[in-house]
């Protein structure tokens, strides 16, 4: 996903992948914007059927009914446009700091840190910060790092997570930040 897509989509996208893995992800979001690209229509989709199309992604019935429910609030708080205001994506149902700035980044381009595990996990094994929490690193990477490298941080670090600084044996012994990192020592 690039900076501009459609936010409705990144919102939807965003709230699948949570417990879900990146390649069923993908196809489920697919298959749901097919039948409900917008918030109208997700909401005319019955919530059985949606929980249906949901199903491959972990918590399908949960997501089903979080789905319809922020298309609602979209509908009737927001003129049917997904906010683009980090306070008020934090107050749509289940959206957190991590889905409100992915959808503030890839939705409308505005800079954001989007700190999942892996930009957590490779942030504190870097050394870059020492904090317990993604909140945390995001308060800190925010800090450190240019603004323009705000949004491409993510998808760099995810990239990297997925396949060198995996969560459990880590690939050390190829990886070009060795010098600079104290895990594999």
């Amino acid at each position: 996903m690039t900076a501009g897509t459609d936010p409705f989509s990144v919102l939807v996208g965003t709230v699948i992948s949570l417990r879900t893995r990146d390649a069923v992800t993908a196809t489920v979001t697919e298959r749901v914007l097919k039948k409900a690209p917008d918030p109208k229509t997700m909401i005319s989709v019955n919530t059985e059927d949606l929980a249906e199309l949901l199903r491959p992604a972990g918590f399908f019935n949960r997501k089903a009914r979080q789905l319809k429910l922020i298309s609602e609030i979209i509908l009737n708080k927001h003129d049917g446009r997904v906010p683009h205001r980090r306070e008020q994506l934090e107050m749509l149902p289940g959206v957190g700091g991590k889905t409100a700035a992915f959808v503030l980044s890839m939705g409308y381009g505005i800079p954001a840190i989007c700190v999942d595990v892996h930009v957590h996990r490779i942030s504190n094994r870097l050394g870059l910060v020492e904090t317990g929490t993604p909140e945390e690193t995001e308060k800190e990477l925010m800090r450190l790092m240019p603004v323009d490298l705000w949004i491409p941080l993510n998808h760099v670090f995810v990239r990297f997570g997925q396949q060198i600084c995996l969560p459990r044996r880590p690939a050390c012994t190829v990886c070009p930040l060795n010098d600079w990192c104290g895990y594999a020592s």
